[in-house]
């Protein structure tokens, strides 16, 4: 029983710190490597090799996979390919249905663009869109916010994901982490969207809601504002080419060996290492710069990106390094045996993930600590296979939408450019990010009867 309150009490220290003391998660994780490291008795002369080891160990695996995931994300944002995106979506699905086009746009967009991010690109798109059809702004915007919440909980190369997938030991099959990622975030994007829908004839109350069709330019004032847009062929290559030799490589790396031994299979294998891959799609992303000074915008962007995926890298060493101290202790085996016992399988990733994400705020904070905090447990219920340690993403995932609200920037983001109230916005987006949080977490718990 000591064990629980211990960890418990490490957890409550984290919670508390990063949401009531508004500490920085990184020095949170390392604040409570140490107290875990010291509460559990582990050697004074190992807990600094732990610590470190585990820091750089995590890094090293999935380091710069985030910092190239960021940078092409940050050229894709600047370069007005995110727009030239969401073009291709409205020509696709039409304007027949609006809250299903906005909600495609955002689960796009938000593959490789952070979510905040994409929806303040996206916002006047949306707005235009709502003016046009004559649909709610309300269900509009959370249409696309449900939209861009769900790949950035589950789809690498969005840093959370990737960050949990190390965690968990999975560095080497993002491929297959992507592709149930793929499916799962489709899920909650559709119960997003039909949330989205009961909102159809409710406008902003919030203040400003009335000057805000004066205020937002038209969607092709600000396609001008970008100048030239990329084509669909430039924008999409360098995001969804990756993906693509990222999940040849895990389906050329199958027991079976589909294609082989050789030749086309060491190819595929090379091209499907995430680093490689999203190193091809960095040289793709070249082609979106614009200008007489290419190189100079290249290192521009770089350092924009780099500035970007800095305190996510800290965070995830630092979750590296607190998961490395969980496991160095006999919390793992005991707490394994106890929830086995219970029966909570796939459940508990979740159930911590939300707890963690409602208390502080942060859908990555709460992937790379409840990844770590549950990596040392796989074996004890039931979920050490490739394919359980795949779905645990997916529930700490789940967990990590679970739910948005006033201490998490997207929230305030979602808010402030539709003009909702708080209380609206609880009604609106809170409850949306609820509904795809648990309805994630049911297609997460068939899968698992199914898959495992």
């Amino acid at each position: 029983m000591g064990l629980i309150l211990i960890l418990l009490g490490v957890i409550a220290f984290i919670v508390i710190a990063t949401s009531r003391f508004k500490l920085h998660p990184f020095l949170t994780l390392i604040l409570a490597s140490f107290l875990t490291a010291f509460a559990y008795g582990l050697p004074s002369n190992e807990i600094a090799k732990t610590i470190t080891g585990g820091f750089g160990g995590i890094l090293g695996y999935i380091g710069l996979v985030i910092v190239l995931g960021t940078i092409i994300g940050t050229i894709l944002e600047k370069s007005g390919a995110a727009i030239t995106m969401a073009d291709v979506v409205i020509k696709l699905f039409g304007q027949r249905f609006p809250t299903l086009t906005m909600s495609m746009i955002g689960y796009l967009v938000s593959i490789p663009v952070f979510c905040d991010s994409g929806f303040v690109i996206l916002n006047s798109l949306k707005q235009s869109m709502a003016n046009r059809m004559k649909v709610s702004q309300v269900a509009m915007s959370v249409a696309l916010a449900t939209g861009l919440y769900a790949t950035h909980t589950f789809v690498p190369p969005t840093p959370g994901p990737i960050a949990a997938a190390g965690n968990l030991g999975l560095e080497s099959q993002l491929g297959l982490v992507i592709a149930v990622g793929v499916f799962v975030a489709a899920i909650a994007a559709f119960a997003g969207m039909l949330w989205a829908n009961r909102f159809a004839n409710e406008q902003p109350d919030g203040e400003g809601a009335e000057e805000l069709n004066a205020q937002l330019p038209d969607f092709d004032d600000l396609k001008k504002a970008y100048g030239e847009l990329p084509s669909p062929l430039k924008a999409f290559a360098p995001i969804f080419v990756p993906i693509i030799f990222i999940c040849l490589g895990s389906i050329a790396n199958f027991p079976s060996k589909p294609l082989g031994e050789q030749g086309l299979f060491d190819l595929l294998v090379f091209l499907g290492q995430p680093i490689n891959a999203l190193m091809i799609g960095l040289f793709l992303s070249l082609f979106l710069l614009k200008g007489t000074e290419k190189i100079k915008e290249f290192s521009e962007r770089i350092s924009q990106g780099l500035v970007v995926s800095a305190p996510i890298l800290l965070i995830t060493g630092a979750g590296g390094a607190f998961g490395a101290v969980l496991k160095a202790t006999e919390i793992g085996a005991f707490l394994g045996s106890s929830l086995s016992a219970l029966g909570v399988g796939i459940f508990m990733p979740f159930i911590v993930a939300a707890a963690l994400k409602s208390a502080q705020g942060s859908s990555t904070v709460a992937l790379v600590a409840t990844s770590a905090l549950v990596a040392p447990l796989l074996g004890d219920i039931g979920l050490a296979s490739e394919m359980g340690r795949v779905l645990t993403v997916m529930a700490i995932g789940a967990g990590a939408m679970t739910v948005s609200h006033a201490n998490d920037s997207f929230f305030w983001v979602v808010t402030q450019f539709s003009r909702m109230s708080v209380k609206q916005a609880y009604r609106a987006q809170t409850m949306a990010t609820l509904i795809q949080g648990i309805t994630a977490m049911i297609t997460v718990y068939l899968l698992s009867l199914i898959l495992l």
